[in-house]
């Protein structure tokens, strides 16, 4: 069914209570996981959101149909495709405290980096995107080394041996989160083995998240970054 709007109309509290005063109380808003509901239940709570334009709230793991749903009622929402991932209001707030720089190990690393960039972003922070530089190429990440030196905290998404978190910990002074993607081949048992050679950096000031939790790694990486 294409018309999600008679669904958007009917009873919230017959699926969903958001929590509308998770920001005062925590200081971020909630976001709204959009995987395991229906495109109907999603476009209920995008409807509901019309009436508090001041929340801003991030839609993630969201499917074409999800994201349709959601535009039908918010149609100015931000959508990210890769990330499958919506924000609104559209516009992220005014950037403060300190720098999140996310990097993506490899090209099919970055659906996973950008919604931990955006999440980072639309939860107030200025971020940088530094894409492509696996350790199969170690001179192009010690080129970036200026950047990830500038941030407050860098987020590293990586998938098959997991390696990248720990030579980034190695080169820079703030906090790493390093986050485990399902990228690599069958002995990288979509991220498992990722995730445990992140568990076991050597190198110190590394957090992990769970693997392919983009969202995580950027609401962590944004309550690092905060204003003192």
């Amino acid at each position: 069914m294409d018309d999600h709007s008679s669904f958007a109309g009917s009873d919230l509290s017959s699926f969903a209570e958001l929590d509308w005063e998770r920001g005062s109380r925590r200081g971020y808003p909630e976001a709204v996981y959009c995987a395991g509901k229906t495109p109907e239940q999603v476009a209920g709570i995008a409807a509901a959101l019309r009436s508090h334009p001041d929340v801003v709230t991030l839609f993630t793991r969201a499917t074409a149909e999800h994201a349709k749903a959601v535009l039908q009622e918010l149609p100015d929402a931000y959508y990210d495709t890769d990330a499958g991932l919506l924000a609104w209001p559209p516009v992220p707030p005014s950037p403060t405290g300190g720098r999140v720089v996310v990097v993506a190990a490899g090209t099919s690393d970055l659906p996973v980096a950008r919604e931990a960039l955006l999440t980072a972003r639309y939860l107030g922070r200025d971020t940088e995107f530094v894409v492509d530089v696996g350790v199969a190429g170690l001179h192009r990440v010690l080129a970036k080394l200026d950047l990830l030196r500038q941030a407050r905290v860098v987020v590293v998404a990586a998938g098959m041996d997991g390696a990248l978190p720990s030579v980034v910990a190695g080169l820079i002074s703030a906090p790493v989160i390093a986050l485990p993607t399902s990228v690599g081949y069958g002995a990288a048992f979509e991220g498992l083995a990722a995730l445990l050679a992140m568990l076991n950096a050597c190198a110190p000031g590394v957090a992990v998240v769970n693997i392919d939790n983009g969202y995580g790694a950027g609401h962590l990486a944004a309550q690092i970054a905060a204003p003192a």
